[in-house]
């Protein structure tokens, strides 16, 4: 088959690869350049004997297509290594990740340069990507501080947050590859139920407490439509801080207050609940907020009246002085 059908089947592909789009270096490419396949991979899964252990006589190395991401990846059974198509450059020739999504860049670029068609390109505004995450098991200082907003050990692993001992940071620009570590006694991750890590949470931060990761509605997973209102929260802390109180709710959270839920989505909600009302912090963003759902959905909401928002308050003011000022606030916005 021409180069050509490769590029269309390129553009077919929307989902980000961290640094390497899809779009731009298709993984099937990287898999055939550098195994130098004989068949091309067009979303079949193939067989191979093990790239990385030479004593091998049965084929285990096998490379797939993860059909939640539609790209392709590998899994070497008689190693246990495994991972996308920037980790098989690294693993191949031992070298660290900048390194490797550099020589993917200049190889594709000689690539399509060769055939006749237009180089690839990364964005000038390029941005920090999470390459790497690691995380670390629960110890009592974590203990400590979620339990300062009310929110307990089972409540953050139903909602699987994480302790996080360190992640990585890339960015790619032109010719310029940067690779940061981050590392503190406190950071946290937001997980979704695919184990996929969607937001950073790093408390003690003063500028950036929060590293976005990918989009997702936070708590969605995890409704059970079995309560008979439904909260919609400015952040996940804030929607585990209402849920650790105890009322007869179930909550969700945006990725923001400036990201409106899905218009289907709200509908499929008022379906499944008796109300749906929000709760957004007291400042400016959230009382806008409040009133973009109230004029595009019909939905009732409030803000906190003594402090900016509820984790906050919990912490500083402690339940009885929250429980006081939400339940009468609560019943307010259910019976409007």
């Amino acid at each position: 088959m021409s180069p050509f059908f490769y590029l269309i089947l390129a553009f077919m592909f929307n989902t980000k690869n961290l640094v390497l789009e899809e779009q731009d270096i298709p993984s099937y490419w990287v898999f055939q350049h550098y195994l130098n396949l004989s068949e091309p991979l067009t979303g079949q899964d193939i067989k191979l004997t093990s790239i990385f252990n030479p004593l091998e006589k049965t084929p285990s190395f096998c490379i797939y297509v993860d059909k939640r991401i539609r790209q392709y990846k590998f899994k070497d059974f008689s190693t246990g290594k495994n991972g996308n198509k920037v980790d098989l450059v690294k693993m191949l020739f031992n070298i660290e990740y900048p390194e490797a999504a550099r020589k993917i860049v200049k190889d594709y670029n000689l690539h399509v340069k060769t055939n006749g068609f237009k180089e690839i390109d990364f964005k000038p505004e390029a941005k920090w990507t999470v390459d790497f995450i690691k995380t670390r098991p629960w110890n009592e200082t974590d203990s400590k501080y979620w339990l300062s907003f009310r929110i307990g050990m089972s409540i953050l692993l139903e909602y699987n947050v994480k302790p996080i001992e360190y992640y990585n940071l890339v960015k790619i620009e032109e010719d310029k590859v940067e690779s940061i570590t981050i590392k503190n006694n406190s950071l946290y991750g937001y997980f979704n139920k695919a184990g996929e890590v969607c937001k950073i949470y790093q408390p003690t931060s003063s500028k950036h407490k929060f590293h976005k990761v990918k989009q997702y509605l936070q708590g969605y997973d995890q409704l059970k439509f079995d309560k008979p209102y439904l909260v919609i929260c400015s952040s996940l802390k804030d929607a585990l801080c209402l849920k650790g109180i105890g009322y007869n709710i179930e909550v969700l959270a945006p990725d923001s207050e400036n990201t409106m839920i899905k218009a289907y989505v709200i509908e499929h909600l008022k379906k499944k609940y008796k109300k749906v009302i929000t709760l957004f912090d007291n400042d400016e963003a959230g009382l806008k907020a409040v009133e973009r759902y109230a004029n595009a959905y019909k939905i009732n909401g409030f803000v906190p009246t003594i402090c900016k928002d509820i984790s906050d308050a919990m912490k500083l003011h402690g339940f009885d002085k929250v429980h006081a000022m939400l339940k009468p606030l609560l019943k307010e916005t259910l019976n409007k």
